[in-house]
């Protein structure tokens, strides 16, 4: 018997989803004026944690209970590193989803989430996820799911068979799965160079295929060759996921709570007038032609009176986490792109600035002088906006236990990045979450708990392990050969680190 079931276990891609995240979840279903799931004391399982950085992060960072399953030995062994570094009591477990089901030690769970496993596993572990959620998640909890979705995915969908079956029938002298998907492409690519008429007919598809090999092949592998691939509209995933008691709540991607970004005014009208809520998401992904949803589920949803959302949003608390002269004033939606009014924006960046980057309730920005004559409902929406891009997270008041595992996994993931550069999120106990941190900002808060104080000695430090492990050092897309240049260019970064970054790490609980 096959034990992957058809599943690659090639090691899937370090990444980092923050729709994972409990307080993304709850600031989600406050939006759509629902009731969030339980977070006193929080209980979260996580189906398919891949290498696991999701959650640990989040067990770090985030107080609860966390439980995570991953049949794949190999990044249980790597998740487990990171668990054993953190010390932050998440268990972590090697089960396949029917071992799981099989289990009679799994409490209640308030949250159930699973980030595009669904796409990619069996109809028979289908039907084993949805009772695993029937049996274990509590009442009002939530599910979050994402997955491959139609009608976005229909064009490519032949793109993918086609690359799939020349890496499975052509390649037999390739010996990974990544370069019988880079060969795959390649012959395709030679398909349309032939003028084939599907190309021509999809001239988006040519785009895709362009793409493929830019993309991090260890993501596509498993986007390409696994023999479990399904496309799910949204009204059978609601179908599905009906049969444990869930219903529709929201969207996980906050951008998709603002109509106004996604859809043009006719679309907007076309919207208001459906009735059926599960029609009502069906039309919108037609809309945007959605390649793929991430979805909130409620197992018994309460709506919330309108003074008792308000109520709860303004004590929801927001922290900045760019240095408001990187926020750039345009965004690019389905609509195109659009540019951000400078009056809201600008003075809310600037307010989420002051104090050193304090943490800000959304109660006290509405009352902050040059917030309030703009209205609550139009501060929340531009805080949507600024968080779905990442450059505003929602904020908790830390506890001395979340610093400590957050200070230990990320110091584990410092230690890390001295020989490789795969982790590129760490923990923060203000915002409960991950963030993005590339791998020379990682050595440079190495370099500062080393002791080393000042920009050239954080850069003489980075200088010494690039060329001491012979790396090539790339800047502006240039390469520099000398450990003057590379020591040059460091000083640099760790100059502009010091006034840009540092405060804004203070604030985060990272430093």
């Amino acid at each position: 018997m096959d034990w992957t079931e058809g599943y690659l276990t090639e090691g899937y891609i370090f990444g980092y989803f923050r729709e994972l995240s409990a307080d993304n979840l709850r600031l989600a279903c406050l939006s759509a004026g629902l009731a969030p799931p339980a977070s006193k004391p929080l209980r979260y399982l996580e189906l398919g944690y891949g290498q696991g950085i999701p959650i640990n992060i989040h067990a770090a960072a985030a107080p609860g209970e966390y439980w995570g399953t991953d049949f794949n030995p190999t990044q249980t062994a790597f998740a487990l590193s990171l668990a054993d570094a953190a010390d932050s009591g998440v268990v972590l477990l090697n089960d396949s989803f029917s071992e799981l089901a099989a289990r009679t030690d799994l409490p209640k769970f308030d949250i159930i989430a699973l980030h595009g496993i669904w796409t990619w596993v069996s109809e028979e572990n289908h039907r084993i996820i949805v009772d695993i959620i029937r049996r274990n998640l509590e009442p009002g909890g939530a599910v979050y799911i994402s997955y491959n979705c139609l009608p976005g995915w229909a064009p490519a969908a032949p793109l993918r068979h086609l690359v799939k079956l020349y890496g499975e029938l052509a390649s037999s002298d390739v010996a990974s799965v990544e370069d019988k998907l880079i060969a795959g492409a390649r012959f395709t690519q030679q398909v349309a160079d032939a003028g084939a008429h599907y190309f021509r007919d999809h001239p988006n598809v040519v785009e895709v295929l362009n793409s493929l090999i830019a993309t991090d092949p260890h993501y596509l592998s498993h986007e390409y060759f696994t023999r479990a691939w399904y496309l799910m509209t949204f009204s059978d995933m609601a179908r599905t996921l009906g049969d444990a008691k869930l219903t529709f709540a929201t969207s996980a991607t906050l951008f998709e709570h603002v109509d106004s970004i996604n859809f043009s005014s006719q679309g907007r009208n076309l919207l208001a007038s459906i009735g059926n809520p599960v029609l009502g998401q069906s039309v919108r992904d037609y809309l945007v032609n959605q390649q793929f949803r991430r979805d909130i589920f409620i197992n018994g949803p309460r709506q919330l009176a309108a003074s008792e959302r308000w109520e709860l949003l303004r004590a929801e608390m927001f922290v900045l986490a760019s240095n408001p002269d990187d926020i750039p004033m345009r965004l690019i939606t389905p609509c195109g792109e659009i540019k951000l009014k400078e009056e809201i924006y600008r003075p809310l960046i600037e307010a989420l600035a002051e104090e050193n980057y304090a943490p800000k309730t959304l109660g006290q920005l509405a009352s902050h002088g040059k917030l309030g004559p703009l209205g609550i409902s139009a501060i929340f929406e531009a805080l949507l906006i600024l968080t779905g891009s990442n450059h505003v997270y929602l904020a908790r008041e830390p506890t001395a236990e979340s610093r400590r595992h957050c200070s230990a996994l990320n110091r584990y993931i410092y230690e890390m990045a001295r020989s490789e550069g795969q982790v590129n999120h760490i923990a923060s106990p203000v915002t409960g979450s991950g963030i993005y941190v590339n791998r020379t900002e990682q050595l440079l808060l190495l370099a500062g708990q080393l002791g080393k104080e000042t920009a050239a000695d954080k850069a003489a430090y980075l200088t010494e392990l690039v060329t001491a492990q012979g790396l090539s050092f790339t800047k502006d897309q240039k390469a520099l050969m000398t450990s003057e240049e590379i020591g040059a260019a460091l000083t640099r970064d760790a100059t502009v680190f010091a006034q840009k970054r540092l405060p804004i790490f203070k604030a985060l609980g990272i430093i």
